[in-house]
């Protein structure tokens, strides 16, 4: 995708930094003109995927995350990169939602919830990185 709009900040790794991550990539997607019905969907797909590295990418140390917003190509994306423990949430297996909540297994919901609210969900380990990548289409 080409830079035709990027923006890029980093953030500390921690569960207090989630709402100005959130509100970042918000203001970034209104800016592009992200469709208004969809932006509670990104912002809570970034929450999710945001709240998951801060509780698990590094343990006990502290960490960064490096949010990069590109906007080109009818395509808004939200790049999150963590120096943290190598995990592809893409792998995990899909919850049964058809159970009642009290025969669920806790877990999976936010990695659910992402892949169904976003157009395209890419995950690659480069360079001792996690990097997620969440993806809305803004032409259709």
């Amino acid at each position: 995708m080409a830079d035709a709009a990027a923006s890029s900040r980093v953030f500390p790794a921690t569960i207090d930094e989630y709402p100005r991550i959130v509100d970042f990539v918000g203001e970034k997607a209104a800016a592009a003109g992200v469709p208004q019905k969809r932006l509670p969907h990104l912002r809570l797909a970034v929450e999710e995927a945001v709240v998951n590295i801060c509780h698990y990418a590094y343990h006990a140390q502290s960490g960064k995350i490096e949010v990069r917003i590109e906007h080109a190509g009818g395509e808004f994306s939200v790049r999150l990169a963590d120096n943290g423990v190598p995990f592809d949430p893409l792998t995990a297996a899909v919850p049964d939602i058809t159970l009642s909540i009290s025969e669920r297994q806790s877990g999976g919901l936010g990695i659910f919830l992402i892949r169904r609210m976003m157009d395209d969900v890419h995950y690659e380990r480069r360079a001792e990185q996690n990097i997620l990548t969440l993806v809305l289409r803004t032409d259709t």
